[in-house]
């Protein structure tokens, strides 16, 4: 298990939360703030796919990923492959805040790998979620109905901050800052804190 000075900040939440808005708005308002980053997540998925800005991969050269230790946390989803990039350790080395949106099923791993991993649940009402999901056009009611029901369940354990996005982007963003900004100060005491009792020993 690693303790890096910086946290690893873990979005994760059901389809149609709003993740990647609140991510891609986030990452705007801190374009100049150094200490923290977003990183661009490996994905089995051309680059002119649409969705986010991503690093594309093909089903071999992810494989090679995983054979050779390129990503600090992977995972499947939907038929893609998606990797964190191992490079997030140099940042969270140095003190820097690293987040990134995965899937929940790599939480325990993160955990286990990352002494100041703290996750971010962002979810929305069922009403709302299958709104948005059914506006995306890409299943059927019977398909959301199924996602929605497989992604009910919330994660659990230390350092979960819930954010139920139902009032609209600005106002999910302005509360992710917010809580950024306090995963940020409860890791600059606790390293402060850690500096202070391995100076005094």
């Amino acid at each position: 298990m690693s303790n890096y000075p910086g946290p690893l900040v873990l979005v994760v939440g059901p389809s149609g939360a709003g993740k990647d808005s609140i991510l891609s708005a986030a990452r705007e308002h801190l374009r100049e703030d150094h200490g923290i980053v977003f990183p661009r997540r490996h994905i089995t998925r051309a680059v002119d796919a649409g969705g986010e800005d991503h690093v594309p991969e093909t089903e071999a050269g992810f494989q090679r990923g995983l054979e050779i230790g390129a990503y600090a946390l992977s995972w499947q989803a939907h038929g893609l492959g998606y990797g964190v990039p191992a490079i997030i350790e140099v940042d969270l080395a140095a003190g820097r805040t690293v987040v990134v949106n995965t899937s929940r099923s790599v939480i325990d791993a993160a955990r286990e790998r990352y002494i100041g991993t703290q996750v971010v649940h962002v979810t929305a009402p069922a009403d709302v979620l299958a709104e948005r999901l059914s506006a995306r056009g890409r299943e059927d009611a019977a398909d959301i109905t199924q996602r929605l029901r497989r992604q009910a369940e919330a994660p659990i354990g230390a350092h979960v901050w819930d954010l139920v996005n139902d009032a609209g982007l600005d106002d999910a963003v302005q509360r992710f800052l917010r809580i950024l900004a306090d995963i940020r100060a409860v890791s600059r005491a606790v390293s402060g804190a850690m500096g202070a009792a391995r100076a005094a020993s």
